[in-house]
C-alpha cells in the first residue's frame, strides 16, 4: 500500500479494541504489511460446534468426562488474545452432557512465570458468570507442583498440583508464531504454562540455545518436543486452539489430541500469520496489539526489515497495565533480575534510533528492549512523526507492522 497518508491499527486489547490513526507525509513510501489472515471471518456457532464434534486425533469432552470424577480447564493469562469467554460455553455443555457437576470442575490460569492475575482479568478472560460458578486459580510456579519424573532431554518435570489432581485436563489457548516453539497453543498451555520455575527455566534456558528453535520453526524444534513430552506425562486430555485475526475474533477452531490438533492447526496457522517481507526501509513501525504487554516480541519480526545500514524502530504500545511481570526473564531491579534476565547493552540489530510511543508510561518496561537512555519516549503519534519528519524531510520508505506481536515474515533473514 505505497504512498498511503492514514494507516489505522488495533490497539487496547482487553481495553474496548479500539483503532489508532497515524499519518505519514504523501510523498513518503509507505507500506502496510498485513498478515494474510488479517480479515478473516469470524468462526460461526455451528463452525465451533462442528469442531468440537469432530475432535481430531481423540474422543470428543463429552466422550473422554464419561465416568472422571474431577475436571482442571486450563486457559492462559492477558498475554495472549484468546477469547476464551467464547469458547468456555461449548466446553461446559459437554462436560454438563457427560455428567459432571459445577462441584468438580475448576479453572486454573496457565501462567507459567508470568505475574498473577486479578478478578478484573478473570471476568474479561473468562466471562462474568464462571467467577460466581466455578473456582479460578492462578498457577504458583514456585509451589506446589507435583514431580513426574525427567523428560527425553533431560528437562526436570514437575507441574502443578491442583491439575495433577485432577483425571480429566482440557485446555484452551490459541495458535499464534513464538520465538522459542515456534507457534504457541499446544503443549505450552502445561510447558510453560503450569509448569515448576525449575522445568520452565530448564526447558528455556537450555534447550532454547538450540538452533532448532525460533519463530515459525516447528519440525525438530527440541523446545516445542520437550513442552509435548511434558503435556504427555502431565496428562492433558484434551486441547481446544483458535486461530485469530487482528480483531481478536475466532477464525478457526482446532480441538483433539495435544499433538495431532496442533499440527492441523499450524498447517493454517503458517499462512494465516505471514506477512510478505518489505526490505531496506528507513523506518519501521511496529505496533503491538494481541501481546502489548509483551513488546519485547516485536524484536523478533521488525529488525531485518530496516536498511542494513540502519534505521529508526518505532514501537508502539498502548495498553494500561505496561509490561507484564515475568520473573524468568524481566528485571527486578537495576541489577537484578529473573533467572533469564540480562542487562541490555545496546540497540537491536539495524537500529540507529528507537522511539517506543506508550501513552501509558511504564519506563522499567523498556529495559527488556534496550538501556533506557537509548530509548527515545513518546505518548502520542503526532510526536513521533514530527520527528521523523524533521530528521527524513519529504523523502523516507516506511514499513508498517500492524500487529508485531503476532506476525511474522516466513523469508525474514537471520541477522
Amino acid at each position: 500500500m505505497s504512498g498511503s497518508k492514514t494507516v489505522r491499527l488495533p490497539q487496547m486489547a482487553w481495553y474496548g479494541d479500539t483503532e489508532l490513526e497515524i499519518d505519514f507525509p504523501e510523498s513518503w513510501d509507505v507500506t502496510v504489511c498485513r498478515m494474510h489472515g488479517q480479515d478473516a471471518a469470524a468462526l460461526s456457532e455451528d463452525g465451533i460446534r462442528k469442531a468440537f464434534r469432530n475432535p481430531i486425533g481423540t474422543k470428543t469432552i463429552k466422550e473422554l468426562a464419561k465416568g472422571k470424577r474431577e475436571v482442571a480447564i486450563l486457559f492462559d493469562d492477558m498475554s495472549r488474545a484468546t477469547p476464551t469467554a467464547v469458547i468456555i460455553p461449548y466446553v461446559l455443555e459437554e462436560l454438563a452432557a457427560a455428567g459432571i457437576a459445577d462441584d468438580n470442575i475448576r479453572f486454573i490460569a496457565a501462567i507459567a512465570a508470568h505475574g498473577s492475575m486479578n478478578g478484573i482479568d478473570f471476568r474479561k478472560k473468562l466471562g462474568d458468570e464462571v467467577m460466581g460458578r466455578f473456582p479460578v486459580y492462578n498457577h504458583n510456579p514456585y509451589e506446589n507442583c507435583t514431580p513426574l519424573g525427567v523428560s527425553g532431554r533431560g528437562t526436570p518435570i514437575s507441574v502443578n498440583s491442583e491439575v495433577m489432581s485432577c483425571d480429566l485436563k482440557i485446555g484452551i489457548g490459541s495458535i499464534v508464531p513464538h520465538p522459542f516453539s515456534g507457534f504457541g497453543g499446544g503443549s505450552k498451555i502445561i510447558l510453560p504454562g503450569v509448569a515448576s520455575m525449575e522445568t520452565i527455566d530448564a526447558n528455556h534456558s537450555r534447550l532454547g540455545l538450540s538452533p532448532t528453535i525460533g519463530i515459525g520453526t516447528y519440525e525438530g524444534n527440541l523446545v516445542k518436543q520437550d513442552m509435548d513430552e511434558t503435556a504427555r506425562m502431565a496428562g492433558l486430555d484434551i486441547k481446544v486452539d483458535a486461530i485469530l485475526n487482528l480483531k481478536r475474533e475466532v477464525t478457526a477452531l482446532f480441538v483433539g489430541d495435544l499433538i495431532a490438533e496442533h499440527v492441523e492447526g499450524v498447517k493454517l496457522a503458517r499462512e494465516h500469520y505471514a506477512t510478505d517481507m518489505v526490505s531496506d526501509a528507513d523506518i519501521v513501525v511496529a505496533n503491538c496489539y494481541s501481546k502489548a504487554n509483551e513488546m519485547v516480541l516485536a524484536l523478533g519480526i521488525a529488525p531485518p526489515l530496516l536498511s542494513k545500514n540502519g534505521g529508526d524502530m518505532v514501537i508502539i504500545v498502548v495498553t494500561p497495565e505496561g509490561q507484564i511481570n515475568h520473573y524468568w526473564i524481566r528485571s527486578f531491579g537495576k541489577i537484578f533480575g529473573g533467572r533469564a534476565w540480562f542487562p541490555r547493552s545496546g540497540l537491536p540489530p539495524n537500529t540507529k534510533r528507537l522511539t517506543i510511543m506508550a501513552p501509558y508510561s511504564d519506563k522499567v518496561g523498556g529495559d527488556w528492549i534496550a538501556p533506557y537512555n537509548l530509548i527515545n519516549w513518546a505518548k502520542t503519534w503526532p510526536e513521533v512523526i514530527q520527528d521523523l519528519k524533521g530528521r527524513y524531510g519529504d523523502r523516507a520508505k516506511v514499513a508498517v507492522i500492524p500487529d508485531a506481536t503476532i506476525q511474522y515474515f516466513p523469508n525474514a533473514p537471520g541477522i
